[in-house]
């Protein structure tokens, strides 16, 4: 297998006043193409300095860089935005989706900013086809007020396949969602990960961790573990095993 990211000596400082802060301390770290990776810690352990850096929104201060073979840790802000438009789809915990726009043009937006040429008809066949890989197609024309959280959140893991990225960035996308739309959620993105996309995501639920692959943990700027996950989850068995147990209920 060859890495997608690949990370070698990186650091992050940040400087609040006369206080340096290490953020992330001489982390090196490969994750290969087709992996779902945890990231974990509490907080203030570097774990979203560390996504920030893997999403080229943030530059370490030293070390290298590898994604999808190209070294962007000296590229400027212009070439790093391509990269992110070309390469990533991000997926965040507040949905951050646009209020009065449908389901369908949220999804649309990325396409506007590629570098590439993409025709408004190329546009909606790629926005309905990522609708309808997260189970959403009926949905096109709602808003998002029209539509339960764990709808918003498909349609924004919808957004983030827009552009057919090599990689998709997740920060905590099940914090704001019930166990089992959270579980919901899950499903699809281990259905995402066996169609070949690779997933990195930042969860400080042990649970949800055990949906992916890997888990990798961090304090204070470092990885102190990085192992497979063993029993690992799957969110097909626990909806099934959820719902059989919600009909025993209502039949009591």
């Amino acid at each position: 297998m060859n890495a997608i990211i690949e990370i070698d000596g990186v650091h992050k400082t940040y400087q609040t006043g006369d206080v340096q802060v290490h953020a992330v301390r001489g982390i090196s770290l490969r994750i290969e193409r087709g992996e779902f990776v945890a990231i974990m810690g509490a907080s203030g352990s570097g774990k979203s300095t560390l996504m920030n850096i893997l999403g080229c929104l943030d530059r370490p201060t030293s070390g290298r860089y590898l994604l999808d073979d190209i070294d962007v840790s000296d590229l400027d802000r212009d070439e790093l935005a391509e990269i992110r438009n070309e390469k990533i789809g991000f997926v965040f915990q507040g949905f951050n989706l646009l209020s009065r726009t449908s389901a369908l043009e949220n999804i649309e937006l990325p396409t506007l900013y590629s570098s590439k040429t993409i025709s408004a008809e190329e546009q909606r066949r790629r926005a309905l086809e990522a609708l309808e890989l997260v189970g959403l197609k009926d949905r096109a024309d709602h808003q998002p007020n029209q539509l339960s959280g764990g709808q918003q959140q498909r349609v924004a893991i919808a957004r983030a396949l827009v552009n057919e990225p090599r990689l998709l960035l997740a920060d905590e996308p099940t914090g704001n969602l019930d166990t089992q739309t959270s579980i919901e959620v899950m499903g699809i993105f281990q259905k995402l990960n066996a169609q070949g996309i690779t997933i990195v995501m930042v969860t400080h639920e042990l649970d949800i961790a055990s949906y992916t692959k890997r888990n990798v943990i961090m304090r204070d700027g470092q990885i102190v573990t990085d192992k497979l996950v063993a029993d690992r989850l799957n969110a097909e068995k626990e909806l099934s095993e959820l719902r059989e147990a919600q009909k025993a209920i209502k039949l009591s």
